[in-house]
């Protein structure tokens, strides 16, 4: 009975360790999201970033399997060169982001598959303004496992930003793209 019990002791400790799972924090100050906005029908546009609150990865067996990250967006800016205090104004109102009612963005990932080629492939839940809305991306983990990148492209109409967007405004030359493209650089603490 005793060798049965220190038997089945082993077998439990070794369960749990081969399915061990960690949470891995990122670093705030040196992890961002670069966003990008563009004229539909001309060659103008702005980019700049936004920071992060906090956000986490969550490892299974070593491997990323899920993650939580929230997004101050009480800190855009642009950084393209005509940098504007309206312009800013203008994206944390209600026009765009709404910052004042939802001061912070989410992004959820729910499931994460590895490629051959050191590729994953994501799939998220993305909260803006109280809306949620699934998307998928690509990223790249370095060798070190210290940094994950990751670009992706969402309509913004989904998320109830429409200013300036194509079904709505009239003169086509003002109208704005409604995909907005993302590059996020995760820095792992």
């Amino acid at each position: 009975m005793k060798k049965t019990t220190v038997i089945s002791f082993l077998v439990l400790l070794y369960s749990m360790a081969s399915f061990s799972q960690q949470e891995v924090s990122i670093n705030v100050e040196k992890s961002i999201i670069n966003w990008k906005g563009s004229m539909l029908f001309s060659f103008g546009g702005h980019y700049g970033t936004v920071k992060f609150i906090d956000g986490k990865l969550i490892k299974t067996n070593s491997k990323i399997t899920g993650g939580t990250f929230n997004i101050d967006m009480q800190t855009i800016i642009n950084t393209d060169g005509d940098y504007s205090e309206d312009l800013i104004k203008h994206l944390k109102n209600e026009d765009f982001f709404n910052v004042e009612e939802y001061p912070k963005a989410k992004l959820v990932l729910t499931k994460v598959e590895y490629f051959s080629n050191g590729k994953l492939r994501m799939d998220a839940k993305l909260i803006i303004k109280g809306i949620t809305n699934s998307i998928a991306f690509d990223a790249e983990l370095n060798a070190d496992n210290t940094k994950l990148n990751a670009k992706f492209k969402i309509d913004r109409t989904d998320w109830n930003i429409t200013y300036g967007s194509k079904g709505i405004i009239k003169i086509k030359d003002y109208a704005i793209s409604d995909a907005m493209e993302f590059e996020v650089e995760l820095i792992l603490n």
